[in-house]
């Protein structure tokens, strides 16, 4: 591989995607905390704080790329207010400089904008949510991440970004010089990227402990979930014997993009797929042998055979 892997880790970056997570409502259907969570959330804040922070449902996706190029650049360390604080003291140009090098489009009146919308409702959302579960959940990442960071120099690029996504392959992609892995536990089990100049961060999700040994594990009914529609059993044996893409299945299975979107989505946060990522248009995905072997596995533990 022509990159590096890095593994940065910070309750900064859980901030942000549990932020992301609650104002845009994006794939919480086909998360472990669900919609029920944003319920949770709401009747947990005060009126006027979800009307605050409402605004930013609207707000485009991608400024979240440019939020990640700060946390990555922090200099004040991983604790959030001083970061915070550090992004509405630091001037337009220098937000710019560290953006725009890894974001060539990014303007400064955009950056201006990002930095002035969001941080004001990112030390809403730390003061009334965030700061009571950060105690639970930084211990959670730290020890992910450094494990991660132990494999660094005992598995190659490709294996260990697979091994830690669950399924992503990065694979020669032109002009990529390092791959950033942060886990986070909000997300989970979705995994998220954002493309840079140079660079590609990678989100992946950190399961948290199950206290319920009655219960079937999350990552079990994942599973079963998945495979309970046919559709989705023939969609799994398609991509068996060779990558495929969107377009693809378009024209193989006669499909509209949208199904077979929901089919793969469901599919993936099972572990049952690979997402290829490399020099060609789209993405393409493959079946994930591994993913078939934990289902035996689960499957026996939890029914002690």
């Amino acid at each position: 591989m022509n990159y590096i892997v890095k593994v940065d880790v910070s309750p900064i970056y859980e901030l942000m995607a549990s932020f992301m997570v609650y104002t845009s409502k994006k794939w919480t259907d086909n998360m472990d905390m669900g919609p029920e969570w944003v319920q949770q959330v709401d009747h947990s804040l005060a009126p006027n704080i979800r009307t605050s922070l409402a605004p930013a449902s609207s707000w485009p996706f991608s400024d979240f790329d440019v939020l990640y190029t700060w946390a990555i650049h922090r200099q004040t360390g991983n604790s959030i207010d001083p970061f915070l604080d550090h992004l509405l003291l630091c001037s337009d140009d220098y937000l710019f400089d560290i953006a725009s090098s890894y974001l060539p489009s990014l303007t400064v009146n955009d950056t201006r904008r990002i930095r002035d919308d969001y941080t004001p409702l990112l030390k809403l959302w730390y003061l009334h949510y965030f700061r009571n579960i950060e105690d639970e959940i930084t211990p959670l990442i730290e020890e992910d991440a450094l494990e991660k960071s132990t494999l660094i120099s005992k598995m190659d690029p490709e294996n260990l970004i697979e091994y830690a996504s669950g399924g992503l392959i990065v694979e020669d992609i032109a002009d990529l010089q390092t791959v950033i892995l942060f886990p986070t536990v909000h997300n989970r089990p979705i995994n998220t990227y954002c493309f840079y100049k140079g660079m590609l961060l990678i989100q992946y999700p950190v399961d948290v402990p199950e206290d319920n040994e009655d219960e079937p594990p999350m990552c079990l009914t994942r599973m079963t979930h998945a495979l309970s529609d046919p559709n989705r059993l023939r969609l799994l044996r398609y991509v068996a014997d060779q990558p495929k893409s969107l377009n693809d299945m378009k024209k193989d299975l006669d499909e509209p993009k949208e199904t077979l979107m929901h089919h793969l989505m469901i599919l993936r946060v099972a572990g049952f797929l690979r997402i290829h990522l490399g020099n060609h248009d789209n993405e393409k995905f493959s079946i994930r042998p591994d993913g078939v072997a934990e289902l035996q596995i689960f499957l026996e533990s939890y029914i002690h055979l």
